[in-house]
């Protein structure tokens, strides 16, 4: 397994890897539960997309000076503060839930709190890579990490439906209990890992402003680069946020009136659980074929079956086809980010990785809140979330396909 995967080699990457998947499984778990709370509530999907709105802003403003900051402090220290400050968001969500006094405005404060943490945590924790496996393991580690991520995606969901089967009236709130407590592990491995490769230590004499404005002028000095990150601002822009509609297609587009409310939440646990499965077989592959040297190729296959899939699921009313287009879309989705997140990490120098990463994450997360807010209002003005769902997925497909047919060097990328 170890020639396979070599990031696993290394005993700091190995413990890291652990306490990740362990809090991002009580992380998908709140993932999941949240926005089904949310719509018990208020019974409108536009608070599904004002929650989304909430949870991606910070990455708007915070996420490229923070690349900045990252490179200036210890990458490890960052990322145990935004994990304590992570726990804590978990267990108020939590109090607050099981004393009964939530309210929809509670739900959408603390996923800005969240928002925020991720939005400096995200870059630093990717960054931070390297420093555990080194350059030659990295693409294994990026791949192995997305499927530590997408295994969480399957278990979480689906552990969460017993929280909301077996606890009725309260299983929401242990369920965000139990995410908290996820938190203890990542954050004890974080304290006792020592990275074994150093990063390169920015040029002293710059200001923030001219290391920020540094950063800016490799990503657009760099075609490839920078078409990358476009194909994720579309996506993430039309694309993911469909994916918070998901309660609104389990109720009102597969639904129907004899349906119960464990029949709606199973239902919603089962299409977020496809979506992971997907995602995990998309992982496990990126990973395995860390070496291959046609990730252009690979990347457009990703982009293309996302789009496909999600035109399908805004046309299906069966379950059936709609867990089979959220099993495609998680497929497709993972195989065209992970991608992505290589080739870029790859093409760029030690000493401007945080500030070109926190580029991809503000495209990945700094467009989705306007793309959330979006698919919301559309999805409450049309009655349905299919036909953001339809704009979106057309989107998706037509970009990719035009960036490639354009500028043909995308599709020649290896690396």
């Amino acid at each position: 397994m170890l020639t396979r995967f070599p990031a696993l080699q290394s005993r700091e990457f190995r413990i890291f890897i652990i306490g990740q998947l362990v809090s991002l499984i009580g992380t998908w778990m709140q993932l999941t539960v949240q926005p089904y709370l949310a719509y018990q509530l208020t019974g409108q999907p536009i608070y599904l997309g004002i929650i989304g709105f909430a949870g991606a802003i910070p990455t708007l403003f915070i996420t490229l000076p923070a690349g900045v900051l990252i490179e200036r402090i210890d990458r490890r220290k960052v990322v145990i503060i935004m994990q304590i400050i992570m726990m804590a968001q978990a267990f108020i969500l939590a109090a607050l839930t099981l004393t009964g006094l939530l309210q929809i405005w509670h739900i959408i404060v603390l996923a800005l709190v969240l928002g925020m943490a991720n939005a400096v945590e995200i870059p630093a924790r990717q960054s931070m890579l390297f420093e555990l496996v080194g350059r030659e393991s990295l693409a294994s580690a990026i791949g192995l990490q997305s499927t530590v991520f997408n295994t969480a995606r399957i278990i979480g969901p689906s552990l969460s439906a017993p929280f909301l089967l077996l606890l009725s009236g309260a299983g929401e709130g242990w369920a965000f209990f139990a995410n908290g407590l996820s938190f203890l592990v990542v954050i004890f491995g974080l304290f006792i890992i020592r990275p074994r490769y150093s990063a390169t230590a920015l040029q002293s004499g710059q200001s923030a402003l001219q290391q920020l404005r540094d950063g800016q002028k490799f990503v657009l000095g760099t075609p490839v680069i920078a078409l990358l990150i476009l194909g994720v601002s579309v996506m993430s822009f039309v694309g993911f946020p469909n994916m918070q509609q998901v309660p609104a297609f389990a109720h009102d587009v597969l639904g129907s009136q004899a349906d119960s409310a464990v029949d709606i939440a199973a239902r919603n646990s089962a299409m977020i659980s496809l979506q992971g499965v997907g995602a995990l077989i998309a992982a496990v592959t990126v990973s395995l074929s860390g070496q291959a040297p046609r990730k252009g190729v690979i990347l457009l296959a990703g982009q293309i079956v996302s789009a496909l899939a999600l035109i399908g699921l805004a046309l299906s009313k069966s379950l059936s086809i709609s867990l089979a287009c959220m099993a495609l879309f998680g497929w497709g989705s993972i195989t065209a980010w992970a991608t992505t997140n290589t080739v870029i990490q790859l093409m760029t120098p030690q000493a401007l990785r945080s500030r070109v990463i926190s580029n991809m994450l503000w495209a990945s997360q700094g467009l989705a809140p306007f793309g959330s807010l979006l698919v919301g209002a559309l999805a409450q003005q049309f009655g349905t979330p299919a036909v953001p769902a339809l704009i979106g997925g057309i989107l998706c497909l037509l970009v990719p396909v035009l960036v490639a047919t354009v500028t043909p060097s995308i599709r020649r990328i290896r690396i």
